[in-house]
């Protein structure tokens, strides 16, 4: 006797009502707001985390799904430009969204980092430094740990001066017990801690930047270099902006006062080839 084969149909994955409104709010904003940036927020201690999120409030909204939420936002857009973002989401990671230029945002970040206080084993960032002068601290273990360190150091009015200044991390080594415990206790705070810009998607050009992590105070500086080297070639070539009609009208009066000499010099040469033998040795 025959028996009949039945199918089984495949069982869906059960999505909660909370996930399904948390992609669609991510979703909203992702069409809804100019810029959508993804920061790193490693190693960032909870308490400061909600501090940063608090200064941000009202310049940006600050989201902390889990990865396969965003992906699932990302994917029901339909920006293809904008789904390149998946590539920057890695762990330790939060989304901001906001109506602020993603470069704005991206330096406003960098320039809110707050100071933090060295560990043991981390990479000391440039040669750490302890300086030369007074400090809180009273005679006792201190002078050993001081001295352990290298540090020259005298007793004055009760408390210990470093003489001179000593670098107790090279920039690219690793930051040992001793040197951690004199910068906690000196208040030395070598490091920042806040949002580190990743990659942002632009929402009114379509652009997506891989890599905006900027460094506003090296950017300056290259502007200034670029535009110092800009100015003499420009005048060079005499392309005419407001910056460099000043030093063309200047160059052009050199050339006039160089061109009036030379032009007396070849009249003084033809005269003197014109003039007969006669005319010469009358004048000698």
């Amino acid at each position: 006797m025959k028996t009949k084969k039945t199918t089984k149909t495949p069982k869906t994955a059960h999505v909660s009502e909370k996930k399904k409104k948390a992609v669609l709010d991510l979703s909203k904003l992702l069409k809804e707001k100019k810029t959508f940036l993804i920061a790193s927020i490693k190693n960032i201690p909870g308490s400061q985390f909600q501090e940063i999120v608090k200064r941000l409030r009202g310049r940006a909204i600050v989201k902390v799904p889990k990865k396969n939420l965003i992906i699932k936002a990302l994917d029901s857009s339909k920006e293809e430009e904008i789904k390149k973002v998946k590539e920057s989401i890695t762990n330790d990671f939060a989304l901001l969204f906001s109506d602020i230029d993603c470069f704005e945002l991206a330096i406003d970040l960098i320039r809110k980092k707050s100071p933090a206080k060295a560990k043991v084993g981390q990479i000391a960032p440039e040669d750490i430094e302890i300086p030369a002068g007074p400090t809180d601290l009273v005679p006792g273990p201190a002078i050993s740990e001081l001295g352990s360190l290298g540090i020259q150091i005298q007793i004055e009015g009760g408390k210990i001066t470093i003489k001179a200044p000593k670098v107790i991390a090279k920039k690219g080594t690793k930051i040992t017990q001793g040197a951690a415990d004199m910068m906690s206790k000196l208040d030395i705070k070598p490091f920042t801690i806040g949002f580190i810009p990743v990659a942002a998607f632009d929402n009114e050009s379509k652009i997506f930047y891989p890599e905006i992590n900027l460094n506003p105070d090296k950017t300056l500086e290259d502007f200034k270099e670029a535009y110092g080297r800009a100015l003499p070639f420009a005048v060079q070539i005499g392309y005419t902006t407001p910056e460099t009609i000043t030093f063309l009208i200047g160059k052009a009066g050199r050339h006039e006062i160089t061109l009036a000499n030379l032009q007396n010099k070849e009249s003084e040469t033809s005269k003197q080839e014109t003039n007969t033998p006669e005319q010469n040795s009358r004048k000698e």
